[in-house]
């Protein structure tokens, strides 16, 4: 296995690494495009050819460390994959360093955002996001990417952004204070504020890829229309960075696409902004 971005050794072990990067390759219950189990490695491979400074925030933020653990590869149904992930992130939570998950489909995030919100009960949950994911259960499972954030949505402080697509029967589990749809933000910077308002000061940030427009992230399996464009993200993002805790984040449903590389080299692109904002403080 390759060290992050190619950097070198004493960036890239565990013990001196303030970031840990966990990557779950599975794409078991996607009900249209498929490929979010080839995401990880389209955006390690992309991340090898990336520049690692950062204009922006004048930070080489690799030099924090940011050490790949071995992928989570239970596959044997949408259940047991959960169950090893959030396994996983307990034990990793009892590390001190932050932890950051690239996935595979959104189900992954479920077992994530259990441990954290187990360990810091007042948490807030970003999530950036085509899709609403709050249904219970779909195609027989709760584990299913559909009901990506059904469970946060009943033990944490939700906040939703991008949303614009969902099935009626999810609006029993959404709180429209706390959701910002895609076609009342378009173009506007307002709602920035109000939803870092709503967040308490611990934030975990899920952000699934169809949250942008598919002229920006077609690689993804489900492309609605519509989304945001990198540098609103950027936006958004930094002030959530700059003005709150966020305590990990997991970035999913990169299913790329065979001849377009552009895709998957804008993630490895966003995955090290979000690290610089994280860690744009630090005197290191």
């Amino acid at each position: 296995m390759n060290n992050f971005a190619g950097i070198e050794d004493q960036y890239a072990a565990f013990e001196q690494a303030a970031i840990l990067l966990q990557t779950v390759p599975y794409d078991g219950t996607s009900t249209w495009g498929k490929g979010a189990d080839r995401g990880p490695a389209a955006f390690l491979e992309a991340a090898e050819n990336m520049e690692l400074y950062d204009i922006e925030t004048g930070k080489e933020v690799y030099r924090k460390g940011i050490s790949m653990l071995p992928p989570i590869l239970e596959s044997a149904s949408p259940e047991s994959m959960c169950r090893a992930v959030y396994e996983r992130a307990k034990e990793l939570l009892n590390s001190d360093k932050f932890l950051t998950f690239f996935g595979g489909e959104h189900s992954i995030s479920i077992g994530a955002i259990r441990a954290f919100y187990e360990k810091y009960p007042g948490i807030s949950i970003l999530q950036l996001d085509a899709h609403a994911d709050l249904r219970p259960e779909y195609l027989g499972s709760a584990c299913n990417h559909a009901c990506a954030l059904y469970e946060a949505s009943r033990n944490t402080n939700l906040v939703q952004a991008g949303i614009r697509s969902m099935d009626i029967s999810e609006m029993a589990f959404l709180d429209p204070g706390k959701c910002f749809f895609a076609q009342d933000i378009y173009g506007q910077t307002a709602w920035m504020e109000k939803a870092l308002g709503l967040l308490g000061d611990e934030v975990y940030i899920t952000l699934d890829l169809d949250v942008f427009d598919p002229s920006v992230m077609p690689a993804t399996g489900t492309p609605e229309p519509g989304g945001m464009d990198f540098y609103s993200m950027l936006k958004f993002l930094k002030l959530v960075f700059s003005k709150k805790n966020v305590l990990g984040f997991d970035i999913v449903e990169l299913a790329p696409l065979q001849g377009n590389k552009a895709p998957e080299f804008m993630v490895a692109k966003l995955y090290y902004k979000m690290l610089s904002y994280k860690f744009m403080d630090d005197e290191k």
